[in-house]
């Protein structure tokens, strides 16, 4: 890589779509990010503002309706307070010898680590769910096993837990691990329906639909070796995410004959609506 060709708009818009690319639960259509473009650096304050229930009332013929009513609102505020850095080098002699673009490749890396920190960060969300949303606990998981088919009727005591919050049915979500991905492809009811179709329309990490959600597989479902918090939510209502690349800068290290990039990911998230999260504590078999 020529450092007098580098051009940082390029590569944060590169990095940037890698990023968005691989995210999961911080991806569009599970995560708001209607607050993008909102802030410029970290430390920044986002303000979120949400209109409260509006009341409907009953209607009869010919006769006056009550006065409007004065809706009121609640501003929460989203703090960018994460700042996640890459700082990497090219030898040029490895630079000289590799014939495809070893910074491209590099540039990739760095965006999937940088994934994995924020799906990690929203992971964690579980605890922020309404009690009434849960299903088991660390010290009383559900035991889901091929044989007792707990991980597919899980997801469906996932959805009424949802259903008797009042969250909309549409866009539901839920986010599980590898081993319990695997599970649900020895039942029945997860193979025969949504997990081959439609493939061209599925969000990164999906593996199919199930029970009335979007089933997607991740890595950094939150987990203390035992018990995984397997998440589900109700669209993008409960959670909102908004971030940016602030910096790339290329540079030749002082003490080296190398290529060197530098980048500077700095974001921000939170739980809007607690009641739109469910949980469910699973052991693995």
């Amino acid at each position: 890589m020529a450092l007098d060709n580098f051009i940082p708009e390029v590569w944060i818009a590169r990095i940037m779509a890698n990023i968005h690319e691989q995210l999961v639960f911080a991806q569009a259509g599970v995560a708001n990010r209607d607050y993008e473009g909102e802030f410029s650096q970290a430390g920044d304050t986002v303000r979120i503002t949400s209109i409260g229930p509006v009341t409907v009332s009953d209607y009869t013929k010919n006769t006056d309706i009550a006065a409007p009513q004065d809706l009121t609102d609640a501003q929460r505020t989203m703090i960018i307070d994460r700042q996640k850095y890459f700082n990497f080098q090219v030898d040029d002699i490895d630079a000289a010898q590799i014939n495809v673009s070893v910074m491209d490749a590099a540039m990739r890396e760095a965006a999937f680590a940088l994934t994995q920190q924020v799906d990690s960060r929203l992971a964690g969300f579980h605890t922020d769910a309404n009690a009434a949303n849960k299903i088991g606990s660390d010290g009383s998981p559900i035991a889901p096993t091929v044989a007792n088919g707990l991980a597919y009727e899980s997801l469906v005591d996932l959805g009424v837990v949802l259903d008797e919050a009042n969250m909309p049915s549409g866009d539901r979500w839920t986010v599980i691990p590898p081993w319990y991905e695997g599970l649900l492809l020895k039942d029945d009811r997860f193979v025969s329906y949504g997990t081959t179709g439609n493939r061209d329309a599925l969000l990164n990490g999906e593996i199919g639909n199930a029970a009335g959600f979007r089933v997607l597989k991740s890595n950094t479902v939150s987990n203390n070796g035992t018990v995984w918090r397997i998440m589900a939510g109700s669209g993008t209502m409960a959670i909102s995410y908004a971030d940016q690349i602030n910096k790339v800068e290329a540079y030749r290290p002082e003490k080296r004959f190398a290529d060197a990039v530098k980048g500077l990911h700095v974001w921000g998230s939170k739980v809007l609506r607690s009641e739109a999260l469910a949980v469910l504590h699973a052991d693995r078999p």
